[in-house]
């Protein structure tokens, strides 16, 4: 029985590490200008020491999605985070949405991605603070190779770094947008380019652009 419950559990957390994430930012229409690159385990920072997420700064109000689907294990208020989301996610990973104005979600509800979570704010210790949402990834199952020398680095096998799944969508969307425009700029260039041999040959033999009934062989 132990071992079959061991199995059980092993397998759960397979399936949970295969689950894909695809990861999106949560505030609607923010983009790498809305917060600090290095924003991510700056220090000092207050009681905590440490910050262990990203602020995503917009006006009060913008509409905060989910990041990744989920299931919400809390929602309500706390003394710093102000109005808070946790979520679980693919990979055993815990996205936690913090300082929102209104809460869009329910306590055990599941989540898709982009489903709303509230909306941005400034609650609890953002009081006073330009409206952000703090957004931060953290993982049941630590990572200890990404622990290094900084403050309270040994957290870090912990704690993910929002940001650069940010930047890779950033790239990729970049990156994306670029091929489509040159694409757009061959097929213009291919399309020119026949017109003009059309143009030519037409010019140069013009029974060459006459229809085949009207092509006759010589002495018929």
């Amino acid at each position: 029985m132990r071992t079959l419950l061991l199995r059980l559990a092993l397998a759960i957390v397979v399936i949970g590490l295969l689950i894909p994430q695809d990861l999106k930012m949560p505030v609607a229409n923010a983009d790498r200008g809305s917060y600090h690159p290095r924003s991510f385990w700056y220090h000092p920072w207050g009681p905590s020491g440490t910050h262990k997420g990203v602020d995503i700064f917009a006006q009060r109000g913008t509409a905060v999605h989910a990041a990744t689907g989920g299931w919400v294990l809390y929602c309500g208020e706390l003394s710093r985070g102000g109005n808070v989301v946790l979520v679980l996610g693919p990979k055993w990973r815990l996205h936690y949405y913090a300082h929102l104005d209104t809460i869009g979600t329910a306590r055990f509800a599941w989540l898709a991605n982009g489903d709303p979570i509230g909306t941005v704010g400034a609650t609890g210790n953002a009081k006073g603070k330009p409206p952000h949402l703090h957004y931060s990834i953290a993982t049941l199952l630590p990572y200890p190779w990404r622990i290094d020398g900084s403050p309270q680095g040994w957290k870090k096998m912990f704690y993910l770094d929002p940001t650069g799944y940010f930047a890779d969508r950033g790239l990729l969307r970049n990156n994306l947008r670029k091929a489509r425009k040159i694409t757009a700029m061959m097929r213009i260039t291919l399309q020119e380019r026949a017109r003009k041999r059309a143009t030519f040959t037409s010019s140069f033999h013009p029974s060459w652009s006459a229809s085949p009934s009207s092509l006759k062989k010589p002495g018929s």
